[in-house]
């Protein structure tokens, strides 16, 4: 999908510079999944009470291996 958005260009830059990626779309849809996972993940903590520990997407899987 095509969008036409006004971005913070600092924001946008520290983003690439604090991460491996080379494109502006590269980096919004790695944005937007990272946004996706942590608000899963608080949901998730809402559901069970709240953890001190945070878990890692690699945590989670392995919860689920170990139930298999």
């Amino acid at each position: 999908m095509r969008t036409t958005i006004d971005i913070d260009d600092k924001l946008l830059e520290e983003a690439k510079r604090l991460t491996s990626v080379k494109t502006k779309k590269e980096l919004i849809n790695l944005s937007l999944r990272e946004l996706i996972r942590k608000k899963r993940l608080e949901h998730l903590l809402s559901l069970f009470g709240a953890s001190p520990v945070e878990l890692t997407l690699r945590d989670i899987e392995k919860f689920r291996e170990d139930e298999l």
